[in-house]
């Protein structure tokens, strides 16, 4: 558990949270940084992902692509 709060801690700091205009997320962005783990960690599809995580697969395909370079550095 203590990773998963040094790798959400490292996503906020590194601007996770967007500009901050705009709607907000749906999901709380320690959800958005599991749902990215879960993501690479298993072969499901983002039609697969987004009923686990209460969204829709925009959605899931927005937070990959968001969050996807700030997990990477």
């Amino acid at each position: 558990m203590g990773r998963f709060e040094k790798l959400v801690k490292a996503v906020r700091e590194r601007g996770g949270n967007g500009p901050g205009g705009g709607r907000p997320w749906c999901l709380p962005l320690a959800d958005r940084v599991l749902l990215v783990a879960v993501y690479y960690r298993t072969n499901l599809t983002m039609r697969q992902l987004a009923p686990l995580f209460g969204c829709s697969p925009a959605t899931v395909c927005r937070v990959i692509h968001r969050l996807r370079p700030l997990l990477a550095l």
